[in-house]
């Protein structure tokens, strides 16, 4: 934890404005403001008086900012951030080193629901804090809790998203992270093909497929939403990540999908071109495309959706 980082030389415990603000990214100035305003301020104090943030406080500070980059209003985004239970500290086992790193802190209210296997969901920051030390277990059960409680939809984009977030501003701030990106990207995927097995159904009608930009790597939100439409009774083929268009092509052909969906989420992936080669099907496939990576304009025909929630009504839309 940092001392001392309020520039006034005091080495209480907790964290200075100074190290907040670097932490979340967020000027000082609109840290005063949300304390002043809405009461999302430093509640510890250190042995020469000075105010300063703990866990609980940067767990809402986190939540504030989160909620505010996802469109929702400063007044509202502080009234839900306020609702956060502060975390209580889990002590390591007895066999572990001294010097072992912190374990998580479960942040989620004693009423939050449980899966069927007794686990209770967890919250973003003891899931972010569980993928930190690598405890893939821990992220596994809790991801799975999540889907079995609350669906794919919830645990995506309040849980799994969120942490993504996080990991990424830490490799931002601290060049390293990668090991934890891949231990819980890793995790996540493995819960969400159990999760679309559990909901899979007899094959009925057109199928929907599913693929990454030729070279995209990053194929999780392709996975999350075959997940989401196994849910809704859809049959949905994934092909995953860096699939060649001419494979795309063949697959297309063979299936004879009524939906096609392409994810890039880098630049470098998002050339539009491929598509307008892709076979036309008789009866017509839908071509959607999802992921900030596509360069404008896009083939005529060619559907973009920016959501998750976004993707599933096009795709349900399309079946009907």
């Amino acid at each position: 934890m940092e001392s001392g980082a309020n520039g006034t030389g005091d080495a209480g415990p907790g964290y200075g404005i100074g190290a907040v603000a670097r932490r979340l990214g967020v000027p000082a100035p609109t840290l005063r403001t949300w304390n002043q305003r809405y009461g999302l301020g430093p509640s510890r104090r250190s042995p020469g008086g000075h105010r300063r943030y703990d866990e609980a406080d940067l767990l809402r500070l986190e939540e504030m900012n989160r909620l505010i980059k996802a469109g929702i209003a400063p007044a509202d985004a502080a009234s839900r951030a306020l609702r956060l239970s502060p975390p209580e500290k889990t002590p390591p086992p007895e066999t572990a080193p001294e010097t072992a790193p912190e374990t998580a802190r479960d942040t989620t209210p004693e009423t939050a629901p449980a899966a069927p296997s007794g686990v209770r969901v967890p919250s973003m920051a003891r899931l972010a804090r569980a993928a930190d030390v690598l405890d893939g277990p821990t992220v596994a059960a809790g991801v799975a809790a999540a889907l079995d409680v609350h669906g794919v939809r919830w645990t995506w984009q309040e849980l799994v998203l969120p942490v993504f977030e996080r990991i990424c501003r830490t490799q931002k701030r601290t060049g390293s992270g990668i090991d934890v990106e891949h231990l819980f990207s890793d995790r996540v995927l493995a819960e969400l093909h159990l999760h679309a097995d559990r909901h899979r159904v007899p094959v009925t009608g057109r199928s929907v497929l599913l693929a990454c930009a030729e070279d995209e790597q990053h194929s999780l939100p392709v996975h999350a939403l075959a997940a989401g439409l196994a849910e809704r009774g859809v049959d949905a083929r994934t092909l995953g990540a860096r699939v060649p268009c001419s494979a795309l092509a063949a697959a297309m052909r063979r299936l004879g999908p009524a939906v096609v969906f392409v994810w890039s989420q880098q630049e470098t992936t998002g050339d539009p071109a491929p598509l307008a080669a892709l076979p036309a099907l008789r009866p017509p496939a839908r071509l959607v495309v999802g992921g900030r990576g596509w360069w404008e304009p896009l083939p005529r025909g060619v559907v973009r959706v920016r959501t998750f929630d976004e993707a599933v009504s096009t795709v349900m839309k399309a079946l009907a």
